[in-house]
């Protein structure tokens, strides 16, 4: 018996699609017909959510991305940040690490006027730190810098940390010019008096110059490092002072050996995914960096005062009122990056409470992860 071409195979009740026609017509006139058309209809249906499914996705990736672009650039990327990390988890090069006392205390948010020192604390740990003196590339005599600060000097510790934490050696293999490493950032590569070379390459000579006193104390045992973060690092002019060279940095850079050994012991992994979606508010990267140090840790809920992240935060602001306004649109936006983390504020001030691994900022440790699922079970 010759099957019937599709232009004439007959009508069936709830299925359209041809090649199931041409099985519902095959099996016409046999013992299996009725067991046939049930599955063909099945088939039918299923293929017919599919579709649904996929134009009501089409749809909606459609108006998400009209209602993105409405979106302010800031507000823009941390959406697109959002997505990214809710759907791709994060991969060995996605996670970068800063020392976890650099943070916890965190350097100061704006240039520090007519100081060469300053200190900030957190809990146990302290962070102490002093300008130095770098030579000038260009006349060969030693000039003093001032202390790093802001975002992009954070950048540089948390992009230098984490070269050293990879190749497990102080001795960094680092790219030959800055403009690789700011692109990599998330910045434009700008000339200029006000460009992002300049901008980048004076918060490097001022941690290049910079020595630190970290504090540490376990409740039993206190102690100081005294080092500079870097030994040696060397730094040249541009190239035929071309502006597309970029300022060129040497192809290594030698952390001090004791600041590389502390570093190894005190690593905190951070995503540099969501570092990128703050990279221009320097209180956002640290308020980025605490809490995931936090909540990594967490095995009760932590209660903290607005007198408590205001010692922490609000080191700049003039009072706690002006300060309390401005963190909580850092913590909204903080939240809008990472939606599922166990953290609010209300007016006593914040509560942090224990997270699922998958939801923290930055992964726990092997035996408080092992802890909590012991405690799960």
């Amino acid at each position: 018996m010759t099957t019937p071409p599709p232009s004439v195979l007959e009508p069936v009740e709830g299925v359209r699609d041809p090649d199931l026609l041409e099985i519902v017509e095959k099996a016409r006139g046999s013992v299996a017909y009725k067991a046939t058309l049930a599955f063909v209809r099945a088939s039918q249906a299923k293929r017919d959510a599919e579709s649904e499914a996929r134009d009501k996705l089409v749809v909606l990736k459609a108006e998400a991305a009209a209602e993105r672009a409405r979106l302010p650039r800031n507000a823009r990327r941390r959406d697109m940040v959002r997505e990214v990390i809710e759907n791709e988890p994060a991969a060995p090069e996605n996670i970068q690490h800063i020392h976890s006392v650099l943070a916890l205390c965190g350097l100061p948010y704006r240039e520090p006027k007519g100081v060469t020192n300053v200190s900030r604390e957190y809990g146990r740990n302290t962070l102490a730190i002093n300008a130095g003196r770098l030579i000038n590339p260009s006349t060969g005599e030693m000039e003093m810098q001032g202390l790093p600060y802001g975002p992009k000097a954070r950048l540089l510790l948390l992009h230098l940390c984490t070269e050293a934490v990879r190749q497990r050696s102080p001795k960094v293999e680092v790219a030959q010019s800055m403009s690789g490493f700011i692109r990599d950032m998330g910045f434009p590569v700008t000339g200029g008096e006000r460009g992002t070379l300049k901008q980048f390459k004076e918060q490097l000579n001022r941690l290049a110059a910079c020595s630190m006193q970290i504090g540490l104390w376990d409740g039993t045992r206190a102690s100081t490092l005294n080092v500079p973060p870097f030994r040696q690092m060397d730094v040249w002019l541009p190239l035929h002072n071309h502006p597309d060279q970029g300022l060129l940095w040497s192809s290594t850079i030698t952390f001090h050996r004791e600041f590389y050994d502390n570093l190894i012991q005190h690593a905190l992994p951070v995503d540099i995914r969501a570092a990128r979606a703050f990279a221009g508010s320097a209180r956002k990267l640290d308020l980025l960096f605490w809490v995931g140090y936090r909540l990594s840790r967490l095995e009760r809920p932590l209660r903290l005062t607005w007198d408590n992240l205001y010692k922490q935060f609000g080191s700049e602001n003039g009072s706690i009122r002006s300060f309390r306004q401005e963190f909580r649109k850092d913590v909204a936006h903080l939240t809008e990056v990472f939606p599922r983390l166990r953290l609010t504020l209300d007016d006593g001030g914040m509560q942090l409470l224990p997270s699922d691994p998958k939801d923290l900022l930055v992964p726990p440790k092997a035996a408080l992860a092992n802890r909590r699922a012991r405690a799960r079970a």
